[in-house]
């Protein structure tokens, strides 16, 4: 079977490589674009790229013999997933092997933040010797926030726990004994914002997280603040972050990855002050390149011999039978758990998951993965795929129960999770309509409801009074969101009511306050599936 290795990757990965018998690896000289590589891609079996090589869909349709990408390196922006799926591809990544490397360079931008270092740098070569324009501050008793408990996240805060730091962390996934062991303190975003000295971002880029720091976050933050970023570019409003540099609101800022990249040499991130830039470092050392190149060639070789696949972004392996009759649960589940996700508190500890019907005859786990993916994807993003949820819960503390139920139901199959952040708890249960098996949520905290789980929801808990539905379409349309669907429930009359709406757009900030401002409206919560 040809590997065809198509950037630089370690010298150990592709000996690795080539050392596996029943593997013909061809390194390529340089990075080919499409319409180099299509020729040669007839008989090749796995490719490994990182990120200048694109794979795209006309490369895989090219490629009949294709069964595996590995991307040495976490993103996958390079690679058409969707595409890779359809033509029977595996993508993998490696989202361990830099770890070390960008929690590193995390710390090493908070301490060169600290202490002024670039800026002194380059006032010494310049002949100057100016020691009281750098006077920096320390790290010893400071208050650092660190936004994302992940792998990284959970590095950064060891460390600074060992200089002597207090740690505040914002994830709604991580539970309060995992916080306990890594002595940090859990908080809410506001109380983060107030209180610390640092602030470091370990977040995927999402919808939720897009610019998540800009002016008005700037805005209640100490002006003796600094923020850093490693993880993902646009998390930091970059033109808000330059106005407030320049303003004096906040002290000073370190950014290893931009909204564009690379940067333009006229952005005006350049001219800031107080800004430390490097060029997306996190990963640049000689370890973290030798981890990612070993783990994708151990990931390829595993793979195209031994049938093992880790890091998988795209499915699990299951055989052509059993998928077919898997794929709607797994669909159903994932949505399960992006709603449970919104519904959920912050903290949440344990899940169950209970299969009744002919749910029960299907293999749970790779359904229990699916939930598992859509409830910490909300969080995690790209990173959570259906191979790694198991330990990405794991790490958070997140314990998963799984249940085969014998209970006789109204519905043929059906699934049911329930979630705990302490005594609270949130539940969501789905089924499948007609021979067509089209999903739909048939309980949300007991009380039953009909909802399509697509495109927007809109939730919203209200007393249960008349005129209230003609309120929200009113309100609804005046800012021109269309109902596409509607499914209302209440616990009795006069007492407490759950409306849900498929919408067509999501409804603007303003709109939103108008509903809130209502007294018999409660919680309003948005879900995009």
């Amino acid at each position: 079977m040809k590997v065809l290795v198509c950037d630089p990757i370690s010298q150990t990965g592709i000996e690795h490589l080539q050392q596996q018998n029943g593997l013909e690896t061809i390194v390529l000289d340089r990075c080919h674009s499409e319409e180099e590589l299509l020729p040669i891609m007839k008989d090749v079996s796995a490719m490994a790229v990182r990120s200048e090589t694109k794979v795209t869909k006309t490369i895989l349709e090219a490629a009949p013999e294709m069964r595996i990408v590995g991307r040495a390196g976490v993103g996958v922006d390079n690679i058409d997933i969707e595409a890779a799926t359809q033509n029977g591809v595996i993508v993998m990544n490696t989202p361990g092997g830099n770890t070390t490397a960008t929690c590193e360079l995390t710390f090493s931008m908070m301490m060169a933040l600290a202490r002024n270092i670039p800026q002194a740098h380059g006032s010494m070569v310049t002949g100057e010797w100016n020691r009281k324009e750098f006077k920096g501050v320390e790290l010893y008793g400071k208050t650092l926030g660190v936004l994302g408990m992940g792998r990284i996240g959970g590095e950064v805060a060891r460390r600074a726990v060992a200089f002597g730091m207090r740690v505040m962390a914002y994830d709604p996934y991580i539970t309060p004994s995992r916080a306990k062991a890594l002595q940090v303190e859990l908080a809410s975003l506001e109380d983060i914002y107030t209180a610390a000295d640092f602030i470091t971002v370990h977040m995927p880029m999402t919808d939720e997280t897009r610019g998540m720091l800009n002016k008005d976050t700037f805005a209640t933050m100490k002006p003796s603040v600094r923020l850093l970023n490693c993880a993902r570019g646009g998390i930091i409003n970059e033109s808000d972050l330059c106005e407030a540099l320049k303003d004096g609101k906040i002290a000073g800022a370190a950014l290893d990855v931009y909204e564009s990249e690379p940067l333009a040499k006229n952005s005006p991130l350049r001219d800031c002050p107080n800004l430390i830039l490097t060029p997306h470092l996190g990963a640049s050392t000689v370890e973290a390149q030798d981890n990612v190149g070993l783990e994708v060639a151990q990931g390829i070789s595993d793979y195209l011999l031994q049938g093992s696949l880790m890091n998988s972004i795209n499915m699990p392996s299951l055989d052509a039978q059993t998928s077919a009759k898997v794929q709607p649960y797994l669909r159903l589940g994932e949505k399960m758990g992006v709603l449970l996700a919104k519904l959920g508190q912050v903290g949440t500890e344990r899940l169950a998951i209970t299969y009744g019907g002919l749910a029960t005859e299907l293999p749970g786990d790779p359904i229990a993965r699916s939930i598992i993916k859509g409830f910490l994807g909300a969080a995690e993003g790209e990173e959570v795929n259906l191979v790694n949820v198991r330990s990405m819960a794991k790490e958070r503390g997140l314990v998963v129960e799984e249940i085969k139920s014998t209970q006789q139901v109204d519905f043929r199959e059906w699934l049911h999770i329930r979630a705990w952040a302490g005594e609270e708890k949130v539940s969501v249960a789905g089924s499948f309509f007609g021979l067509a098996q089209h999903p739909r949520i048939v309980r949300l905290n007991s009380q039953p409801v009909e909802i399509v789980p697509d495109g927007i929801l809109f939730m919203m808990t209200n007393k249960d009074r008349p005129g209230i539905v003609g309120h929200l379409g009113t309100v609804l349309g005046n800012h021109g969101v269309n109902i596409a669907n509607m499914s209302l429930g209440r616990d009795l009359e006069g007492g407490q009511a759950l409306t849900v709406l498929n919408i067509d757009s999501i409804p603007p900030a303003e709109c939103l306050a108008e509903l809130e401002a209502d007294p018999d409206i409660g919680t309003i919560r948005i879900v995009q599936f």
